[in-house]
């Protein structure tokens, strides 16, 4: 084993270690969706338009996108250990300004102080995961911690909102409580952290700092554009779903039910987990076309549950979608990283990621300001309309050139 990855000793063993990183960032990503279900009652409370919620939302993933691009790749040389815990902590400090502050401003501060810290712990917590599994089971170590990984971050986006739902629901100050459990977890989370071991040796210096290069091959950049318009409106359908959907479903199908705002976006993210995790042996070329294809159906089920109100037409066209978000995201990167020259391939991932989180800013900040003119199903289906048709151009000229 190589001097980079030399396991060192701590409190805890590395395959213990393991468990705990993956812990770590479940807890993680479940307090980043954690506000979904809870942004109709600030809204109630404060009488905002919905606007505003796109507006907070956005911030998030702006944090997420400053956050990738100046520290998600320093953990290479400052150690995986450390920026695990600072991801954490930013995390803790978020939670404070929920609970400390919780006007408008105070809901922005700490949706981007969140992103800050997911963009800062996801890199961090994949490659610790990778290399602590490598110190103990060298054997198949990439694709099991690849695969933990996957189900830790999408499912801790998915048990967020659900969790998120049941606490605003049935305990009591629900603007409260969801903040403070999450402050508890991450706490413990952390200090167990503290005690994994560090798979990076941080004592040879601390090279000239730069931002995450980006770069976009340019023998193939037809391909990358659609496979990063791919991963945009893959993103687009996930930032509809754990932004707007309490909206929708408060407002065109009267359904106020905090639990089932939580339900939905817990369906979608575990749509995506699932069919990433069992169905990522399928060749590329499938991946795409299923993807697309309950994309398409999932979506446009959704709208029409809106435009009939049909609370389970909705509910199960979401899941759909979900589903065929995972395998398209999935299989977007896929295209991108199959066409990237192998020493530059994380800078074209490192592309990739910021064009699918762009797709969590634009679209739901033009779905925000359309509410302002037109009714929200008009808004729903022209949002569809586009987003179906870039998937569409993007998943044929996608499926067309790969295997």
């Amino acid at each position: 084993m190589s001097e980079s990855i030399a396991v060192r000793r701590r409190a805890l063993s590395a395959g213990t270690g393991f468990w705990v990183v993956a812990v770590a960032f479940l807890a993680v990503m479940a307090f980043s969706t954690v506000p979904t279900p809870l942004y109709s009652i600030y809204q109630e409370r404060d009488g905002f338009p919905t606007v505003v919620i796109t507006v907070i939302f956005a911030a998030y993933a702006v944090g997420v996108m400053l956050s990738l691009y100046l520290v998600g790749h320093i953990s290479d040389w400052a150690g995986r250990r450390r920026m695990i815990v600072l991801g954490i902590l930013a995390e803790l400090l978020a939670a404070g300004v929920f609970l400390a502050w919780q006007a408008v401003p105070a809901l922005l501060i700490a949706r981007v102080v969140s992103g800050i810290g997911v963009g800062a712990l996801t890199a961090s917590a994949t490659a610790s995961l990778t290399e602590l599994r490598t110190a103990t089971r060298p054997e198949g170590a990439v694709a099991t911690a690849s695969t933990v990984a996957t189900l830790v971050n999408v499912g801790g986006l998915a048990l967020g909102p659900l969790l998120g739902g049941i606490l605003a629901e049935y305990a009591p100050l629900p603007l409260t409580v969801p903040y403070l459990v999450f402050v508890v977890l991450l706490v413990l989370a952390g200090a167990a952290v503290l005690l994994v071991p560090e798979t990076i040796d941080s004592s040879r210096g601390r090279p000239p700092y730069r931002p995450q290069r980006i770069s976009v091959p340019p023998a193939s950049r037809n391909l990358f554009v659609a496979a990063g318009a791919g991963a945009f409106a893959a993103f687009a359908i996930f930032g509809l779903f754990t932004s707007l959907a309490p909206s929708f479903l408060a407002g065109q199908l009267h359904e106020t039910s905090r639990l089932v705002a939580g339900l939905v976006s817990f369906g979608v993210f575990a749509a995506a987990a699932v069919t990433q995790v069992f169905l990522a042996r399928l060749p590329l070329r499938r991946q795409v076309i299923l993807g697309v294809v309950l994309m398409v159906g999932g979506l446009s089920a959704a709208t029409l549950g809106v435009l009939l109100t049909s609370l389970a037409a909705f509910i199960v066209g979401s899941i759909v979608a979900g589903a065929g978000v995972g395998l398209v995201f999935r299989s977007s990167l896929g295209v991108a990283g199959s066409v990237a020259e192998p020493a530059r391939r994380g800078e074209v991932l490192a592309a990739m990621f910021l064009i699918a989180y762009g797709g969590l800013v634009v679209p739901v900040l033009a779905i925000g300001v359309s509410l302002a003119f037109f009714p929200a199903t008009a808004t729903l289906v022209g949002f569809s309309a586009v987003i179906l048709v870039l998937v569409l151009v993007s998943g044929v000229r996608m499926a067309r050139a790969v295997p």
